[in-house]
């Protein structure tokens, strides 16, 4: 089993977004479900200011979890993928209004990043 640091690697090392294998989802699944949302994206939408705070959260964190307040299903998927293309995360996992988003971080930082916690 590859571990945390050798999957970021691996992320991390390749020119375009990778996609996450099965094993990796299910591990990063598995971390994500005791995170809270640190981000909310709600009425007005994806602005400047939500944009910096994701690209913070991504860069500090690596996997974090957001939450888009919008009712139509179609609207939330379309926005996460605008989030997903504008930060050059992947989501890893959507459930309702809440998605779980993983980007490798250029210098992580052991005591934020929630993959080097364990």
């Amino acid at each position: 089993m590859l571990t945390a640091v050798r999957m970021r690697d691996l992320l991390v090392n390749s020119k375009t977004i990778m996609q996450l294998n099965n094993d990796i989802k299910k591990r990063y699944r598995s971390i994500g479900h005791n995170l809270k949302p640190i981000v909310t994206v709600a009425g007005k939408g994806l602005t400047e200011n939500v944009l910096a705070e994701l690209e913070r959260a991504l860069e500090d964190h690596e996997l974090i979890k957001i939450k888009i307040v919008a009712d139509d299903r179609d609207a939330r998927r379309a926005l996460i993928a605008e989030i997903c293309q504008s930060t050059k995360a992947t989501n890893v996992q959507e459930i309702g209004k809440i998605a779980l988003l993983y980007r490798a971080a250029k210098k992580p930082n052991p005591k934020l990043s929630n993959l080097q916690k364990l």
